[in-house]
Formats: structure tokens, C-alpha cells, sequence
């Protein structure tokens, strides 16, 4: 028998259920993995609530992305061998011991990852790489806002957007959060409860502001992004875990500014070629040791409430995962 997370219901984690199933047979073209892993992202939680983009139909299994071992491999299906270790793409259904995929979901794990490393890489790092290259275009010696730098995104963002050359200020709510971030190689740390992050960007930045922001919370911290920035900046909207902000838009005329939408997944499946030039440069940059996830938090599959609560409770440093017994 299978166990999956299910959602019947929409409403809070405490809804789902651990349900369990028979292994389904495998078709042409298909491939069974065995997870040993399943990342957690902010998506999931508003999915199972109904407040995401993307609405499944119920019942569904939450989880977008995920890790395990190749078990069987249906006719038809090429790229693939028993045995392979692989990281498994989904718009949904990670959350679960064993998932019947294509082999284009799958991709080789990186050589210098474990189960959840692996399972917590692409999708935040994904966004960040997508957000940093493909849309902000983030040039050396720029200066980077990166906001939620404690979270999953922010803190790729932050260890993307210092390879790329920027200068990368840090923002979050905790020293602990703060210090991860600069251990991924922020340059000046800003505590949200401390000073307002306005003024600590044009102190740091002399009063010229920073040319791209990175905000995965919306809200008054978009608003007041807006009244920190250099001419021509670009403000990279995210996700919207504390709200969603109004644009002031005499204050992005006036800085020449842009405010550019963020879906990494959306712009793959509307050019897939942005797709395979992004998902080789993750894969190299993993293999030389230039990026990895922090997990703060390995949970049982039993405890995905638990695990889904932290990350509504910002208490997650990084990335969480659900680690199969």
C-alpha cells in the first residue's frame, strides 16, 4: 500500500489526511519512483486552501516537487534506468511514498545531494535563477534587496544574486534567519523589527537606493521597497506571503522602475528552451558546490501539518521536508 497526503476538503493543513492506496499499475510511457523525499513550498499551503492559481481538482495530493529512487520503468519510457536517482517535478502529488510520473518529470540528482537537498532545490532555486537572470538581469556590483532572505526563495536569491556579482542586502525577522543568510554570502543584514528597512537600504547604499528588489512577501514591504530604490530599478514580485501591495506609480515613474511578475514555472511552460538552459546551469552550480539547501526541518510524511505550519509560521530557516520512512 501507497500513503498520500490528501486533500478532500480545501481549508488549513489540519484538513488533509494520510490516506493509503494500492500501487497503481505502470502504463507505456511511464515511470514508478520510489520518494524518499518531498520539498515543501508556500504553494502547497495556499493549493490545499483553494487561494493559489492553480486549482486541481479535489481530491488532490499536495507537493510540487520531490526525490526517490527509479523502481520501474513502463515500455516506451527512454532516458531512464532501475535505479536512478532522481529529483521529480510536479505541479502536485509529491507528498506521497511512491508517485507514477513521465520520464520528463525527472532529472538526475545532483551527485552532491542527499534525499531532501535534493527534493528543496529546484523549485526555489528555480524561481530565484528565473527571477535574478531571466527577469531582473541582475549585473555585477548592483545592489540586491533581497526580502524573506530566511525563507526558501530569499535565501537562494541570496546565494544566486552574490554569484552573479551583486552587492546583496539581507532582510528577515530573526538574527538566526540573518545569520544562515549571511553564512550564503549576504553582505549587509537588515532586521525588519529593528530598523526600517527604507533606511537601512540608503544608509547602506549612501541614499541611492537598490537597483532590484526580491520580494516573496508583498504587502507594505513591496509599498516600501518603492521608496528605497535606485533609477531604473526592478522590482521582482515574488509571492505574497505577508499581503498583497498597491504600486504607487508616481514613485515608479519618478525612479524609472519596473515591477516585473515572477512564475517560473508558467514561463518554462511557455518557452520550455528558458527551462533547459536554467536547469543546467542549477545542476552544474550544485555539482561544484556553489549551491545547496538549507533545511531547517526533515519531518516524517505523518507529520506534513506540521511540517506545512512552519512554513505559515515563518518559522522555517530555508527549506522543509517531508522524509520518507
Amino acid at each position: 500500500m501507497v500513503r498520500a497526503v490528501v486533500c478532500r476538503a480545501l481549508g488549513a493543513p489540519e484538513t488533509l489526511r494520510l490516506e493509503e492506496f494500492p500501487s497503481r499499475a505502470v502504463k507505456p510511457g511511464e515511470v514508478r519512483v520510489a520518494i524518499r523525499a518531498a520539498g515543501l513550498n508556500f504553494p502547497d499551503v495556499l493549493m490545499a486552501a483553494g487561494e493559489y492559481q492553480l486549482k486541481p481538482e479535489l481530491p488532490f495530493t499536495p507537493g510540487m516537487e520531490a526525490a526517490g529512487d527509479v523502481t520501474e520503468v513502463g515500455a516506451e519510457a527512454s532516458g531512464v534506468s532501475v535505479g536512478d536517482k532522481v529529483i521529480v517535478k510536479m505541479r502536485h502529488g509529491a507528498f506521497t511514498d511512491e508517485a507514477v510520473v513521465t520520464p520528463t518529470q525527472l532529472t538526475p540528482m545532483p551527485s552532491t545531494f542527499d534525499y531532501a537537498e535534493a527534493a528543496t532545490y529546484l523549485a526555489g532555486h528555480g524561481t530565484a535563477y528565473h527571477a535574478l537572470i531571466d527577469r531582473g538581469r541582475v549585473m555585477p556590483g548592483e545592489v540586491l534587496l533581497v526580502h524573506g532572505a530566511g525563507g526558501g526563495v530569499g535565501l537562494a536569491a541570496v546565494e544566486i544574486g552574490k554569484m552573479l556579482g551583486a552587492t546583496v542586502i539581507a532582510t528577515a525577522s530573526s538574527d538566526e534567519k540573518l545569520a544562515i543568510a549571511k553564512s550564503r554570502g549576504a553582505d549587509h543584514l537588515v532586521r525588519y523589527d529593528r530598523e526600517p528597512f527604507r533606511d537601512a537600504v540608503k544608509r547602506i547604499t549612501d541614499g541611492r537606493g537598490a537597483d532590484v528588489v526580491f520580494d516573496p512577501v508583498g504587502g507594505e514591504v513591496f509599498e516600501n521597497s518603492m521608496r528605497c530604490i535606485a533609477w531604473g530599478a526592478r522590482l521582482l514580485v515574488i509571492g505574497f506571503t505577508g499581503g498583497i501591495g498597491s504600486a504607487k506609480t508616481n514613485l515608479l515613474l519618478i525612479k524609472g522602475a519596473s515591477v516585473l511578475g515572477v512564475r517560473a514555472g508558467e514561463a518554462v511552460r511557455k518557452n520550455p528552451a528558458l527551462g533547459e538552459v536554467r536547469l543546467k546551469a542549477l545542476l552544474q552550480w550544485a555539482e561544484e558546490g556553489k549551491l545547496r539547501p538549507n533545511i531547517s526541518h526533515r519531518l516524517p510524511l505523518q507529520d506534513y501539518a506540521k511540517a506545512m505550519r512552519l512554513l505559515i509560521d515563518r518559522k522555517a530557516i530555508g527549506r522543509v521536508a517531508l522524509v520518507m520512512e
